[in-house]
């Protein structure tokens, strides 16, 4: 089965052998918003400044032209508003017609009048359509750039409720957005999270192609958050043999999917309805509780549960004399709890796990 299952993830490979410019609909990565106000007067100063060069150019090649009003004298009387009216000519592709301005009042309202209205008219007749290639060209290089350099960022598998919430906690604990990626199927949800300035990526992350699109096999970590327990084993079993160094955390509803999803290679199952329940029926008795553990669980307000490394001066002391509440100890990749004999003393490279206001 193993080996039927790692055929499949190799032969699976239609989206990673796409070109950048083929994944546009596929990959989204956040660009700045700009107001159709500002797009539409930067463009106009930059037809406005390509136009002053042309006619900076010009003018300091006038001995070389020739000017209708002056048919036998070389450019030497050529003023800088005429080398400004043949860059205008000559920059919009009018050209020389039978009929043309000569005297500098015609010169100067073909200048300052007709021209802008020219350029105008053809950015409404042709600025959607360049704006569509150029948007796409853009998302295309953005998304070049994106898949060469994201390393060490989280995958979230499902934007849903418990999705989005994780991403709210990751966000609140100072995660940048540009290092979160969110796979989903739903278009609609997916636009939810790029508003949110997240990477996206469509598709469904039970499929190895979809998950190495997110550069799944770069990322730290995981987080499988789909809305069915059985989606979320073959998920989990997908992503651990795309990401084999990657901490994959993953939620289910029910228990009886815990021990699949430690097979399948998850490193900690969060299960949503037992949880639910603890905090239900501790609700009955000691509501001020539950209120206490939902600010601990919401980093970005209140108090918060932080991990960091032990310092060296820390380094043989007790967890208790600490000026940090300490409740735990991680030592070796295992969580000893503060108070007990294991953890009298802090040694090098143990990470705490503390209270922190936030």
């Amino acid at each position: 089965m193993a080996g039927r299952f790692r055929r499949r993830l190799r032969l699976d490979d239609e989206l990673t052998d796409r070109p950048d410019y083929d994944l546009v609909n596929v990959v989204h990565v956040p660009m700045r918003q700009v107001s159709p106000a500002r797009n539409m007067a930067v463009r106009l100063a930059l037809g406005i400044g390509m136009l002053v060069l042309s006619a900076v150019i010009i003018w300091a090649q006038r001995a070389g032209y020739q000017d209708v009003a002056y048919p036998d004298e070389d450019g030497s009387k050529m003023t800088f508003l005429d080398a400004l009216y043949h860059a205008t000519v000559s920059v919009t592709t009018t050209g020389f017609g039978d009929i043309s301005p000569v005297s500098e009042s015609a010169r100067l309202v073909n200048i300052f009048v007709i021209t802008p209205l020219r350029m105008l008219f053809l950015v409404v007749l042709v600025g959607t359509t360049i704006e569509v290639l150029t948007e796409r060209s853009r998302q295309a290089f953005k998304i070049q750039r994106w898949r060469h350099r994201m390393r060490d960022h989280t995958v979230v598998i499902g934007y849903g409720t418990k999705g989005r919430t994780a991403v709210d906690a990751l966000l609140g604990d100072d995660v940048p957005p540009g290092e979160i990626v969110v796979v989903d199927t739903d278009p609609g949800i997916l636009e939810k999270a790029t508003h949110a300035g997240l990477v996206t990526v469509q598709g469904s992350g039970s499929k190895a192609d979809v998950l190495r699109l997110a550069a799944a096999q770069r990322a730290s970590s995981i987080i499988v958050a789909v809305n069915r327990d059985d989606t979320a084993v073959l998920v989990t079993l997908t992503a651990r043999e795309v990401a084999p160094k990657a901490k994959i955390v993953a939620a289910v509803r029910e228990s009886e999917y815990v021990h699949l999803l430690e097979q399948s290679g998850a490193d900690s199952v969060v299960v949503s309805s037992a949880t639910a329940g603890r905090l239900l029926g501790v609700a009955t008795i000691t509501p001020t509780v539950v209120a206490m553990i939902e600010d601990l669980l919401t980093p970005d307000q209140g108090f918060s549960i932080a991990e960091r490394r032990a310092t060296e001066e820390e380094v043989g002391g007790s967890p208790r004399h600490l000026r940090d509440i300490v409740l735990g100890v991680v030592r070796q990749g295992r969580l000893l709890r503060a108070g007990t004999a294991e953890v009298e003393s802090i040694e090098s490279g143990d990470r705490l796990l503390y209270i922190r206001k936030s």
